[in-house]
């Protein structure tokens, strides 16, 4: 059966996301949008959805080849593609290998620190609270995964996390940390939403510049060039 786009369900930060005549099949759009800090500052950032639906792809396709189940089915053109239907759980996944951020604010560790081991936290993914930091006890206190969903979610993570910093390391860029955020499909725990210069901190190897969102979030300019340079070297695509 052909996929065809309907309705529109949700419209979050980065994407817009459709009903398709397929219950079991998403259509999602990627916007230009971008924000940082909870929404408090908004900009546009060209094409960053086009970028970010090719980046996003490259990874997952990368992974699913590795054995990392996730919701992508195929793209549909640059900014659209069709993914498996997910009940998102709401528990954001963040990586961290290299201090920065937010996290070097918590603990005090300069940014740039190399973690001895990595860390793994998960964030409440709620836009009016903050998506506030939270441990295993809130998970299960407000119900949002179950022990065995977070056990598999964990070893993913950090399955993924070996895959991508192995892979990247070959392209000259450093995983400093990333987000993920998992879903249902038919009763199973898998990868969704994206992975991209939005939801990773991206440095490269040598310089240590910052390819990603930081520098829309730290007004260091030349947003859309990073963005460009990792698909480049991601794929050798240029647009």
């Amino acid at each position: 059966m052909d996929v065809q786009k309907m309705g529109q369900i949700y419209e979050g930060k980065a994407k817009k996301v459709f009903q398709t005549n397929n219950p079991d099949l998403y259509w999602i759009e990627y916007k230009d949008d971008a924000t940082a800090f909870d929404g408090k500052k908004k900009g546009t950032i060209m094409n960053k959805g086009i970028l970010n639906n090719k980046i996003s792809n490259h990874f997952f396709k990368m992974l699913e080849d590795r054995g990392i189940p996730t919701h992508l089915v195929n793209q549909i053109n640059d900014r659209e593609s069709v993914v498996k239907a997910v009940k998102i759980i709401l528990v954001e996944v963040v990586v961290r290998n290299i201090a920065a951020g937010s996290l070097s604010k918590r603990i005090g560790l300069p940014e740039g620190t190399m973690l001895p081991k990595t860390v793994l936290e998960f964030y409440y993914k709620d836009d009016a609270l903050g998506d506030p930091l939270i441990n295993d006890y809130h998970i299960q206190v407000l119900d949002l995964a179950t022990p065995e969903q977070m056990k598999v979610i964990s070893e993913i993570a950090l399955k993924t996390n070996d895959i991508l910093r192995e892979y990247l390391k070959d392209k000259k860029i450093d995983l400093i940390d990333f987000k993920l955020e998992f879903g249902t499909h038919k009763g199973q725990v898998i990868l969704a939403d994206e992975i991209s210069p939005d939801t990773c901190r991206f440095w490269d190897l040598e310089t240590r510049e910052k390819l990603d969102k930081d520098r829309f979030r730290r007004d260091l300019g030349n947003v859309e060039e990073a963005y460009r340079e990792v698909l480049k070297r991601l794929t050798g695509e240029t647009i």
